[in-house]
Parts: structure tokens; sequence; C-alpha cells
């Protein structure tokens, strides 16, 4: 008997399919796990590339740095600036008057601070020479007169104040006569002499406290000299140095203006000019110094014009040039003796009149 044909076919297995998916499934994973892989690769990469181009960026700034500190020009340090000692007297402290705080002066460029002093001593000698008879400017018999006419010399010659003097002192000789005058009086008498009643004001407050606390005597010393009405630094020296006989350096007009053109000091206060250039002489020339500086000023190293051409100092002075340098047009700007005209005096010392100075006229005489 036959075998039926369908028997013979064969009958697939029943586990096959449920393979063949798993299979897939496997294959799919490994395709996404290796396309994570991928990611992640890329992604390093993408970090080491970053980190990489941030290292570069950061090299070249500091690169460029180091370029800019290398090429910059390197800013000069101050030497450590040595206090400047001054002449042992010019330190001194008066009680209850602030000293001047001494000023380390300021040579042109090139110049030791060793060539600064003895330029400036040099230049001091040379006007000695030229000045022999420099003497206070200001007519006096005695320290009283020397006060006042001081405090009166403000904003105005001392040629004026002496044409204006011997009539207030005619009509007030005396501390005691002064602090009693009619301010109106004393005003009309100072008229000439500008800021009249201010200076009334002044002369007669320094009267007053002259009678009252000094017994009608003008002190020797700086503290009370600088105490009275309109007394400063500058008229407190001046009246020490020519009355008394006590060093100092009288910073006017023009002393200021000279010892800058010549560089001693570039300060402009007048406290700081005198501590420095006081620094670069000893004591004992002060007065003197400052009777020659201002002797200059008035007669050839002028404010405006100075007569360069003129000038006896002018192989040691850093400022030749700001004036005329042609000798005979120079010689036209001389002033009082130097150019044939009378000094400021109305009765200078004799060594003065010796050398052909010739007195001031009286106010009024033309």
């Amino acid at each position: 008997m036959k075998k039926s044909s369908a028997s013979k076919k064969t009958v697939p297995a029943k586990g096959a399919p449920a393979e063949k998916a798993t299979a897939k499934k496997v294959t799919a994973k490994k395709a996404v796990a290796d396309d994570s892989a991928a990611a992640e690769a890329a992604a390093e990469k993408a970090t080491v590339k970053k980190t990489a181009a941030k290292k570069a960026t950061a090299k070249k700034t500091a690169a460029k740095k180091a370029t800019a500190k290398k090429t910059a020009p390197l800013k000069r340090q101050a030497p450590a600036k040595k206090p400047a000692v001054a002449p042992k007297k010019a330190a001194a402290a008066v009680e209850g008057v602030a000293p001047a705080k001494t000023v380390a002066a300021k040579p042109p460029r090139g110049e030791s601070r060793t060539a600064l002093v003895r330029r400036a001593r040099r230049i001091n000698r040379e006007l000695a020479e030229v000045y022999p008879y420099a003497h206070p400017e200001l007519d006096f018999e005695n320290p009283f007169q020397l006060v006042v006419a001081t405090v009166l010399s403000a904003q105005t010659t001392d040629l004026r104040v002496n044409q204006t003097t011997p009539a207030l002192f005619a009509k007030y000789p005396t501390p005691e006569d002064l602090a009693a005058a009619v301010p109106e009086e004393v005003e009309e008498i100072l008229r000439p002499t500008g800021f009249f009643r201010a200076k009334t004001k002044s002369v007669i407050g320094l009267s007053k406290a002259l009678a009252e606390d000094f017994g009608g005597e003008v002190p020797g010393r700086l503290e009370d000299l600088v105490k009275l009405p309109g007394v400063g630094r500058k008229t407190a020296f001046v009246v020490l140095g020519n009355a008394f006989g006590r060093p100092g350096i009288t910073v006017d007009t023009h002393f200021q203006r000279l010892v800058r053109r010549w560089r001693w000091t570039g300060e402009t206060d007048p406290d700081k000019i005198e501590a420095a250039v006081g620094a670069l002489f000893p004591k004992s020339d002060w007065t003197d110094l400052s009777h020659h500086v201002i002797w200059h000023g008035r007669r050839i190293c002028h404010a405006r014009k100075p007569a360069c051409g003129a000038c006896p100092i002018a192989p040691l002075c850093p400022a030749f040039g700001e004036g005329e340098t042609d000798p005979e047009k120079a010689k036209k700007l001389l002033k009082y003796e130097k150019g044939g005209l009378p000094g400021q005096r109305l009765k200078p010392p004799q060594a003065y009149l010796d050398a052909g100075g010739k007195p001031a006229p009286p106010l009024g005489a033309g």
C-alpha cells in the first residue's frame, strides 16, 4: 500500500522564526551600540579639539602679553630720594612757628646735586663782585622803621615806600605814637603806596602789639615777629637779617623768579623755595645772597624782558636767551644805577654813593 504524499512533506521546526527574530534584535542592538560608541568617540574628539583650541588661544594671549611687556618702554623708577640736608642752622625749629620744610632742589637734566651747589655758589660770588654795595633798599634808621617799611612794600616798589615813609615817621616816630594814630590820617599819608586802608590797619595793629606786648621794642626772634599783624616770614627775615644781623633768606617776587630761571629749584611756594635755596648755601651767606639776587632781578634779570646780553652771569644761566641777547639793545634795558638811573633809597649807605650810586628823589620831585 502506498504512503500518502502528504506525509512526505517536510514540516518546518516550530522554533526557527523565533531564532531569526532574536538574531535581528541582537543585530539592531549592536548597530545602536556601535552608533552610540561612534557618537561618544566623536564627542570626545570634539572636546579634545576644543580643549586644544583653548590651550592654543591661551598660549597666544600669553605670548602677546610677553611681547607687549618686552616692547613696552619700561617706566623708570625714580631713585629713592635722599633727604636733603640743609645746614644745621637752617633746620632749627622755633617754638610756635613751623619751620619751612627742607626741599631738595631739582637741578637741570644731567646736573648732579654737587654740580648744582657749585654753580649756585659761583653765581652768588659773581653777583657779589657786580653788586659789592648791595643792601636793603628800604630807608630805615631803626628796627621799628624797617618793619613798618617792609610791611608797606607789599604790592609796590621800595622807591615809593621810601618816598612815603619820611612823612609817616616824622609824625609818628615811635610804636606808641603810631598805635594811637587816627586811621584816616595815616591812610592819607600811605595813599601813594596802594592798598592804603589795609596797610594802615596793619601798621597801626603791629604798633599796638609792639607797645602792649613787647614794651615798644621790635623783637629779635622769628616766632615773635610773625605774630605781629602784617608780618610774615619774608618780612621777619628782612628785619632779622638787616636790623639784628641774623641770617635769613628773603623770598620776594624777584628772588622767586630768578632762582627758578637758574634752576636752583622748581618750587613755587615761598617757604619751600626758602628751604630749597637755603640748603645750597651756608647760613652765613643767606642775607647777602638775598640782596644779590634781588638787586640782579631789579636791574638786569627783569620779569618781562631780561637783559641777557648785558648779564654778567650769562654763561652760568640755563635760561639765557629768554630776553634780549644783543649787547647794545640789552644795555638799554638796564635799570637803576646800571643804566645810569637813581637807586631806590633817598638815604643810601655811603658805600653805595662811593661806588657811583645815585640817591632817589623825594616824593613829588619829579
